[in-house]
């Protein structure tokens, strides 16, 4: 089995605290943090797209639960 092709951001240079990125054959996103590289979340597209668009406008809010 190929190994996953991660990519991350260039502005983590050599630390151990990036998230890297990758696209399994059906299209799902996978994310995983260095300092944990054996956890890997899931998710699509569409929903990592929203994530992002929240996070660069601002609009991300806390879960009701975390309140």
């Amino acid at each position: 089995m190929p190994s996953t092709p991660w990519q991350k951001s260039s502005y983590c240079a050599d630390s151990s605290n990036c998230l890297s990125l990758a696209a399994s054959p059906d299209k799902t996103v996978l994310i995983q943090e260095s300092a944990t590289p054996h956890t890997v979340v899931t998710t699509t597209q569409s929903q990592l797209r929203s994530l992002m668009d929240a996070i660069k406008t601002g609009t991300l809010t806390p879960h009701p639960t975390s309140l």
